[in-house]
């Protein structure tokens, strides 16, 4: 089991050629651009999250790039509207083969000051809705599978900010991936891996001070943000057959910052 690649050139190993990807959070940001990229690499797609406008966005771009896209308004932190995804999933498309955890949100407050329902609501979605979402997939997902969880570099390393709430749930994050990777890679054939990224030019940053985020690439051996592209790429990896023997493993897309 674990869905071992078939000869050929090593670049079709990179291909999602009749494959199903669901991606969390894809309304905008960093999720878009993965369902984009899993788009390229010849998957369809079906897009969650919590507002449909910016779903539809996502899924004409899809559509534009020759695949089929479905879109289902999802809350992952309601294990039902979960299970109903995979399902969705299912019933449109016959399959489901990759599952992309980026639904997540952030908060920064001193630990003294930081309010129980602050702290509660981003391990709602950055790790019980990552659990519910793998749980609900990987009850109808195949042998050859991979689900990829967005953690974080901060899962990973020191933050600048107090950011208790969020480093903690992409710390978990990682934990639930080496877990659930030695559940299900030998018994269903399904890979499980995470990519920790480091800051990455979207919305996320726009507001963050000035200071602080030189700070933080002060101990980029790149010296620089990274792209979009460069964090899609790493996950139509781990998604695809050229990873096919990369299982429980934490991929640092952070310029070398985790490492330095």
């Amino acid at each position: 089991m674990g869905g071992t690649p078939s000869a050929g050139s090593v670049l079709d190993l990179f291909r999602l050629d009749d494959r199903v990807a669901v991606v969390t959070g894809a309304g905008s940001g960093l999720g878009a651009g993965f369902a984009r990229a899993l788009a390229a690499a010849g998957a369809d797609i079906v897009v969650a999250g919590r507002r449909r406008a910016q779903l539809d966005a996502v899924a004409e771009a899809v559509s534009d790039l020759g695949r089929r896209c479905l879109v289902v308004p999802t809350d992952v932190t309601d294990p039902v509207e979960c299970e109903g995804l995979a399902m969705a999933a299912l019933s449109e498309f016959g399959r489901l083969d990759v599952l992309v955890n980026n639904a997540g949100v952030t908060h920064a407050a001193p630990a003294t000051q930081e309010r129980p329902e602050d702290f509660r609501a981003v391990f709602e979605v950055n790790l019980l809705g990552a659990y519910w979402m793998a749980q609900s997939a990987a009850r109808v997902m195949r042998p050859g599978s991979s689900i990829v969880n967005i953690a974080s570099m901060l899962g990973l390393i020191k933050s600048v900010l107090p950011q208790a709430a969020y480093a903690s749930s992409k710390a978990g994050l990682i934990g639930l991936t080496r877990d659930l990777a030695n559940q299900w890679s030998g018994r269903k054939g399904i890979r499980v891996n995470a990519v920790a990224p480091g800051f990455v030019e979207t919305d996320m940053i726009a507001d963050m001070p000035r200071g602080t985020l030189e700070e933080f690439l002060h101990g980029c051996p790149l010296g620089r943000t990274a792209t979009q592209s460069e964090i899609a790429a790493a996950v139509v990896f781990l998604a695809s057959p050229a990873a096919g023997y990369i299982t429980g493993s934490t991929l640092a897309v952070d310029g070398g910052t985790s490492g330095h």
